[in-house]
């Protein structure tokens, strides 16, 4: 079971997750982190990526005197399950209840509308 992130934790994945590379040194995290305007000590960051090993969420290699860090849980996968943890909780499993809050209470954004309207053709178009 893919476990809730903090919203540190969170910051963190999605540097990894962004990166284009197959592996993510400390220094890019680093440096990802202060560019979100989110700068952190080095010691804290230790703590954070120890913790996302702890959780299954990254894995590290250790190469000379620095550490390669590559993800075990995907982006997607990571949102499905955050998504459907949500669903259960608030809407007690409906997505339907989901998609009648955002239209009714006018949270979609100019376009949003006709483009979940285009999502839900294609997904019934698979069934």
């Amino acid at each position: 079971m893919v476990q809730q992130l903090s919203d540190a934790e969170l910051e963190i994945m999605k540097i990894v997750w962004g990166n284009p590379q197959e592996v993510t040194l400390f220094s890019y995290i680093m440096d990802g982190m202060a560019s979100r305007g989110r700068p952190c000590q080095k010691n804290t960051l230790i703590v954070l990526l120890s913790r996302l090993m702890n959780k299954g969420f990254l894995d590290a290699r250790k190469i000379g005197r620095r550490n390669e860090y590559t993800t075990l849980i995907s982006e997607t996968e990571y949102q499905t399950t955050q998504t459907k943890n949500f669903l259960d909780k608030i809407y007690e499993g409906s997505a339907k209840g989901l998609v009648s809050n955002l239209i009714m209470g006018d949270l979609l954004a100019d376009g949003e509308y006709e483009e979940l309207k285009r999502l839900l053709e294609k997904g019934k178009e698979k069934r």
